[in-house]
């Protein structure tokens, strides 16, 4: 089996979760089928950025180091064959950014342990990735509980010589989110034309962007539900839940090479026609419940709904509208839309781990640890099962297919800058 055996570093109590500031305990575990010489044992903790130009390239193009932390577990001499264990102990830094990992870079955290061996003998290295989540508290941006809303009008021609309108109007209850919160989507459909509008889509987008030698942009779709057309000179309104499947929190505060924007984007298939929301994903919930958005005229609570009055029509369109019914208010129906969340995994709350999810749109801020997705789709448990950390575990959810390719969109969503002004510096998107 040769003479080193085992050669690996544990961490206490099988923790792979740490927040900044935490301290970081754990041991290097050493097995020798005979004795070993060697010129000194040193173990490291690290982390790092590192991105690039192409999708999926370990050669980054640039890096930034975060923290670099090393300690001598044991002089010049020689260990004698059997099992050695070499515990060290490290404070993460109270700067250090929250993992996360795409296909044009990643923010890892490691411990690295090293024997350096006597002269033309060969170095035996092994490490340990952990993670760490810099918990982003959507309380602390502000107006986060209000709702979101915003409106287009669409001016467009048909029937070659007849011309029309659109007026479309979105909303949302929030202006932030937690993974697995519901949030709550309410469009207004105003059809001020003779023609059937297409489809209503509403998407949630990630836009991640890597400061690489050029900027590229990351933009896909992470959620989208599909509604039904409207009918010609009708309004009709659209009410609809997405779930906010596992994602990366926002902006990455800490990391200059790395940022992370969310948008809620709805949009009419024909004519073309979109709104676009800003919102942000964070890991502790708004705590307390928004006023409902209204967006337009709606009747009072508890009574019941008005019949929706078309719009007059033009008077070139009075002989095909004469004499036509007008139709009752009917919501659209959904014809698409996100796959069942996977269910969440529990851990024993003995350990300190996560249990079993709160029920309810707006998951408890203070009931259990928030969950950490180093990537789309993937949540890190707080402890891992064995000796060792898994690897990621991506989501049973198939996500829609991509927003588009990297590179340069010819129309990326807007800024937060551009969108909502008085965010606090540190929650600023770059464009």
């Amino acid at each position: 089996m040769g003479r080193l055996q085992l050669f690996e570093i544990c961490l206490s109590h099988g923790r792979v979760v740490y927040s900044p500031g935490e301290s970081l305990a754990g041991a290097v575990r050493v097995r020798l089928g005979a004795p070993l010489p060697f010129r000194a044992i040193r173990v490291t903790c690290m982390g790092s950025c590192g991105v690039s130009n192409k999708a999926n390239d370990a050669a980054w193009v640039v890096e930034e180091g975060y923290f670099n932390s090393s300690l001598s577990l044991a002089d010049k001499g020689s260990l004698p064959a059997g099992e050695h264990t070499f515990p060290f102990q490290f404070l993460l830094p109270a700067t250090a950014p929250t993992s996360f990992e795409g296909p044009f870079g990643k923010v890892v955290h490691q411990v690295r342990a090293t024997i350096d061996t006597p002269r033309f003998s060969k170095d035996h290295k092994c490490s340990r990735v952990f993670y760490i989540l810099s918990p982003l508290n959507l309380n602390s941006i502000p107006d986060i509980e209000q709702p979101n809303v915003a409106s287009t009008t669409k001016k467009f021609s048909y029937k070659l010589v007849k011309t029309g309108s659109v007026v479309l109007t979105a909303s949302t209850d929030l202006r932030g989110y937690v993974v697995g919160q519901v949030l709550q989507l309410h469009a207004d459909i105003d059809n001020q034309s003779g023609k059937d509008t297409g489809p209503v889509v509403a998407s949630l987008l990630q836009k991640v962007s890597y400061k690489a030698k050029r900027w590229v942009f990351d933009v896909r779709t992470v959620a989208e539900v599909e509604g039904a057309g409207v009918k010609a000179w009708r309004r009709a309104q659209w009410q609809e839940q997405v779930l906010v499947p596992a994602l990366p929190q926002s902006a990455l505060p800490g990391c200059s090479l790395i940022h992370i924007d969310y948008y809620l984007q709805v949009s009419l298939k024909s004519p073309e026609a979109a709104v676009t929301l800003p919102v942000f994903i964070g890991n502790i919930a708004v705590n307390h419940a928004p006023p409902s958005p209204l967006p337009g005229p709606g009747p009072p609570p508890g009574a019941a709904p008005a019949p929706v009055v078309p719009s007059a029509p033009p008077q070139e369109e009075a002989a095909e509208t004469r004499g036509a019914r007008p139709l009752d208010p009917v919501a659209l129906t959904k014809s698409h839309s996100q796959p069942p969340p996977p269910a969440p995994a529990a851990f024993s709350p003995a350990r300190g781990g996560p249990g079993p999810h709160p029920r309810g749109g707006s998951p408890a801020a203070h009931a259990l640890p928030p969950p950490l997705c180093v990537s789309t789709g993937a949540t890190v448990p707080y402890f891992a099962e064995g000796a060792g950390a898994p690897p990621p575990a991506a989501s049973t959810s198939t996500l829609p297919p991509e927003y588009s390719s990297w590179g340069y969109p010819d129309e990326a969503p807007p800024t937060y800058e551009q969108s909502c002004g008085g965010v606090e510096r540190g929650l600023s998107p770059r464009s």
